[in-house]
C-alpha cells in the first residue's frame, strides 16, 4: 500500500467528522485553483498546498498517523493566514465571488489550525495517539 492510500485508510478509521472535515478543507483549497488567475492569495493559497501535500505525506510515512501531523498545517498555514489577515481590506467579500472565497478559505484555516496547534502541543506534551 502506498503512502496516500494508508494516510486515507488512516483518516477513514476515525471518526466520520474528521474525513469530511478534510474533504471539506480540501475542497476549498482547491477552489484555489479558478481564482488563481485574478488574485494573488489564490496563488499563495496555491503555493501553500504544494508545500503541503509532500510534506504531510512524508511526515506520516516517518511517525504514522498522530497528532504530530498537525505541524505542517502550522508551519505552512500560519504564515498564509497572516498574509490573508493583512489583505483583508482587499478581498471585497460583499462584492465578489473571490472574496467570499477568501473569507471562507480564511475562516477555514482558523479552524484548522485550532485543531493542529491543539494537537501538536498535545504531542509535545507526550500524547501519541
Amino acid at each position: 500500500m502506498d503512502v496516500m492510500e494508508a494516510f486515507s485508510a488512516d483518516l477513514a478509521a476515525g471518526p466520520d467528522w474528521v474525513e469530511w472535515w478534510v474533504n471539506f478543507m480540501g475542497l476549498v483549497f482547491l477552489l484555489a485553483i479558478p481564482f488563481a488567475f485574478v488574485r494573488a492569495e489564490a496563488r499563495w493559497t496555491l503555493v501553500a498546498m504544494a508545500l503541503t501535500f509532500p510534506s504531510m505525506m512524508w511526515l506520516y510515512s516517518q511517525v504514522g498517523y498522530v497528532r504530530l501531523l498537525g505541524i505542517v498545517h502550522v508551519i505552512f498555514w500560519t504564515p498564509l493566514a497572516i498574509y490573508l489577515w493583512r489583505r483583508r481590506d482587499q478581498w471585497r467579500a460583499r462584492t465578489t465571488l473571490a472574496g467570499k472565497w477568501i473569507a471562507l478559505l480564511f475562516a477555514t484555516i482558523l479552524i484548522s489550525l485550532a485543531f493542529d496547534y491543539a494537537d501538536v502541543i498535545r504531542y509535545a506534551l507526550g500524547e501519541r495517539g
